[in-house]
This record gives structure tokens, C-alpha cells and sequence, in this order.
């Protein structure tokens, strides 16, 4: 066996498995430029918490557990008319998680509230946060059968876990009593403590529709704003569009299709 196995080896039982993975190079790096020891060992050092970091992001954005990867580099911001690139990159310094504090995005369906949600998200993955994206019917599943198994609480611990949690989706079916409760629970445990994005496609005025009645509804509510950026989001839908565009091009298709073909 060679020193430099001997050595990598070494390197790894301390669990400096990239410096291990990269030692051989890493010594002819610091040959060829005539490194000090100093500049040698912060090399060493520079090269394993850069290494950990990207594999420390890679394990966050699949712990995350994102339906799909949507950046807010995408996301066209000349389509809203009540929502602003500035608003949105405000948040991105994410004092409001250090804070503890919310955010709320609801409207129309179809006009971008997840994208933002999932942007961000993303965004706070590469800032070094714990994030856990969850469709709201999802949660309510997950919920409501750790109240059956007798393990709500435990479940909650887990999503109390994250620095971020992303609720989408809230108000699209209503609820019974079990549910509303175990909502309330976990709102309540996020109290203060973690962060929530919340998309919902109605206003908080129409919440008791799906949280069954006012009171439940304001209990639920007062939590969530009480540190909260709200963002009341309009503008036309951007699924209808796109497949209106779609329909549209269809329809030139075959009439140039029509046109060109023989009599």
C-alpha cells in the first residue's frame, strides 16, 4: 500500500473524506505553486468545507422534497400586477426566517403563488436552511394519521424540525373537526418558534369556509399574520394562457397545413 493511501485512509477515519478523496492532487497543487505550509493547510481546509457544503445543499434540496424545481429567475413578473421583482427579492437576506415570521400568498389559481413559494424555497435551501415543501392536502393526510396512530405529536416534532415549511395549496377542500384540530396544533407548535409560507387561492376572510367555522378559522389565522408578509396576488391566470397560446399556434398549424395541402 502507498504512503498516499496510508494517508487518505488516515484522513478518512477522520471523516475528512474529500481532502482524503483529493490528496494526491491536492500535494501536486501545492508542489507546482510552491506553497507554504500555512497556504497548504488552508488549502486543505478550504477544499473540505467547500466540499461539505455542496453535498450539505444536495441533501437539503432532497430532504425539501420540491415538486419540481421552479427558480424565481424564472418567474415573469411582467404578468402580475400587484406583486413586484423588489417585493420579492426583499426577502431573499430571509431575516424573516431568523424572525420567525410568515409569509402568505393567495389569489386565483393559476397566477403563480407556488412557483414564488417553490423559488424561494429554493432559495433558502442554498442560504443553509432546512425547508420542507408540502401540497396542504398532503399535510392534512400525514396529520390526521398520526392523530390515529397516536403520534401527532411526534410528527409535529419532525416538521418543527425545519427552518421553513410550505404549505400549498390551503383551501381547495374543506375540512372536519380532526383536521382543523391537528392544523391548529401544528400552526400553533410554528408559532414563534419557525417559519410557514402559506399559498391559498381565497382571502383570510373566507378561511372559516374550509376551517368549518370563524372561530376555528381566527385561532388558526391570528397565528399565521400575527408575523407575517402578506401578498394579495392577481393578474391572469398563466396555465389558461399558456394553453390558450397553445391552442392558438394548434389552430395556425392546421390551417397552414390546410392551405398547403393538395385540392
Amino acid at each position: 500500500m502507498s504512503s498516499y493511501e496510508v494517508l487518505s485512509r488516515r484522513y478518512r477515519s477522520l471523516k475528512f473524506n474529500n481532502i482524503a478523496g483529493l490528496l494526491s492532487e491536492l500535494i501536486t497543487q501545492a508542489e507546482q505553486q510552491e506553497l507554504s505550509y500555512f497556504q497548504f493547510a488552508e488549502l486543505l481546509v478550504d477544499k473540505e468545507l467547500s466540499a461539505r457544503e455542496i453535498n450539505r445543499r444536495k441533501l437539503y434540496l432532497k430532504r425539501a422534497k420540491f415538486p419540481c424545481l421552479k427558480s424565481l429567475e424564472e418567474f415573469d413578473f411582467r404578468q402580475q400586477t400587484t406583486i413586484s421583482k423588489k417585493q420579492i427579492n426583499r426577502l431573499l437576506d430571509f431575516n424573516w426566517i431568523d424572525n420567525r415570521e410568515n409569509l402568505v400568498f393567495f389569489g386565483p389559481s393559476g397566477i403563480g403563488k407556488s412557483h414564488l413559494a417553490i423559488g424561494i424555497g429554493l432559495k433558502a435551501v442554498n442560504a443553509g436552511y432546512k425547508v420542507l415543501f408540502m401540497n396542504f392536502q398532503d399535510l392534512i393526510e400525514y396529520l390526521d394519521l398520526g392523530l390515529a396512530q397516536n403520534a401527532l405529536k411526534e410528527r409535529i416534532k419532525l416538521l418543527v424540525k425545519n427552518d421553513l415549511l410550505i404549505l400549498d395549496e390551503l383551501g381547495y377542500l374543506p375540512l372536519n373537526k380532526k383536521s382543523v384540530y391537528n392544523i391548529f396544533q401544528l400552526v400553533n407548535s410554528f408559532y414563534e418558534t419557525r417559519s410557514i409560507i402559506v399559498t391559498a387561492n381565497k382571502d383570510f376572510t373566507q378561511w372559516g369556509e374550509f376551517f368549518i367555522d370563524e372561530t376555528s378559522a381566527t385561532a388558526i389565522v391570528d397565528r399565521l399574520i400575527h408575523h407575517c408578509h402578506i401578498f394579495a396576488m392577481g393578474g391572469e391566470s398563466y396555465r389558461l394562457k399558456q394553453q390558450m397560446e397553445r391552442q392558438s399556434r394548434f389552430a395556425g398549424e392546421l390551417k397552414g397545413l390546410s392551405e398547403n395541402s393538395p385540392n
